[in-house]
């Protein structure tokens, strides 16, 4: 009957309606977020109405400066003794700083000259440049007027090392500024690095917990999930104690004879790839032991009953079949290591420092979340673009275990 057909799917419906709410609560929202925050530039436009109404219709290339009416709509959003107008400028002021250095204690001290009484007579063009010479500079004016619309690329481009000058064009910014496109290639590098160790590491390693006994097989995989079962912060202040050069591991070394001093371990790249194929290995191993452990021990024995020695009995039979494992489990490692930011700070140098160390910082002290977000973005189209590779190469459906 129809409508018992329309029946069951409310029903089915209704019960996984939970889990789409959450999926879309914890994925897709953060993801909204990070798009809108990218672009989104309400700042100057809020903390400076008048003045960004007034600079809307100026051409930097017909005059140097705007017209007196920009002057006094400047004013009169700096005179506003509003506890709100009061926020709304600060936030202008702490955006515009991001356009030209000082431009935070500019705004400040012309609300400040704005404010004390005894005022004279002159217009507010010449009010302003005597309070401070730079509002008679083209560059102050164009910075407001390049801040002021509500959505910008101003930060996406500051991910990408780009700014936008006054006539529209885009350009790079000069070398000694240039920083995040250089933290993004070492992100993917060291995700790749990671990602390969864990791999030749994590391969023989499912292949011997399949292989091995119920007991033997019982500690590896305690092995291999013991770093689930401790804190990220226990971990890799444990590697730090190991690998320092009074550590356990530099006094095993001297102490056979292999070094007659201590290694530098620690606080460096070598000491990063080591912490990181620790904690990553279980994301490598597991998927690969589900793979693994579906394969039946039997197509071995056919291939080499057929003819085939072990080494091509591996390559040509059981490698691909592991590959949704390899796949997955790559995948996944690259993923959540791109993502770290605790461990390279604890465990790297300042030349180790990863992408989302940046985010962290923009986000939780300088407060920009126009530039974590933009970076965030960056990082998660990189990802993407990695995941759309490994589709069009391995295929998804092989990837997710489906065929």
């Amino acid at each position: 009957m129809p409508w018992r057909r329309n029946r069951g799917r409310t029903i089915s419906l209704l019960l996984i309606a939970p889990l789409l709410l959450f999926t879309f609560a914890v994925f897709l929202l953060p993801i909204v977020n990070i798009l809108t925050n990218a672009v989104a530039n309400p700042e100057v436009s809020v903390g400076l109405p008048r003045t960004s109404a007034a600079l809307a219709d100026w051409d930097p290339a017909e005059s140097d400066l705007p017209g007196d009416a920009a002057f006094e709509a400047l004013a009169l959003d700096l005179s506003d003794k509003s506890p709100e107008s009061t926020r709304a400028v600060a936030a202008a002021a702490r955006r515009l700083n991001y356009e030209i250095s000082g431009f935070r204690s500019l705004l400040v001290s012309t609300g400040r000259a704005l404010r004390a009484p005894g005022e004279d007579g002159k217009e507010w063009r010449e009010r302003l440049a005597a309070i401070d010479a730079r509002w008679a500079e083209p560059a102050t004016w164009q910075a407001i007027r390049r801040a002021a619309p509500a959505h910008t690329t101003f930060y996406l481009l500051s991910a990408l090392d780009m700014r936008q000058a006054t006539d529209g064009s885009v350009s790079l910014v000069p070398e000694s500024q240039r920083a995040y496109v250089a933290v993004l290639l070492r992100t993917l590098k060291v995700a790749a690095i990671t990602t390969l160790l864990c791999l030749a590491i994590g391969y023989p390693l499912a292949t011997l917990m399949v292989s091995a006994g119920r007991r033997f097989a019982l500690i590896l995989f305690g092995a291999v999930m013991l770093p689930f079962w401790t804190s990220l912060l226990a971990k890799t202040s444990a590697w730090i104690v190991l690998l320092q050069e009074e550590g356990p591991i530099n006094k095993l070394l001297m102490w056979s004879g292999l070094i007659s001093s201590p290694l530098q371990l620690i606080f460096n790249a070598t000491g990063l790839y080591i912490v990181m194929v620790h904690m990553m290995l279980p994301f490598m191993v597991l998927p690969l032991y589900s793979t693994m452990k579906s394969i039946p021990p039997h197509y071995m024995r056919a291939s080499v009953s057929l003819g085939a020695n072990p080494v091509r009995g591996f390559f040509h039979v059981y490698l691909p079949m592991t590959l949704p494992g390899v796949g997955a489990g790559s995948l996944l490692t690259f993923i959540v290591t791109a993502g770290y930011y605790i461990t390279p700070s604890l465990v790297g140098s300042p030349r180790e420092q990863m992408l989302g160390y940046f985010v962290a910082y923009y986000a939780y002290t300088s407060v920009n979340w126009g530039l974590a977000s933009a970076l965030g973005l960056l990082l998660l189209v990189c990802v993407l673009a990695l995941y759309l590779l490994a589709g069009r190469t391995v295929g998804v459906r092989q990837i997710a275990g489906l065929k």
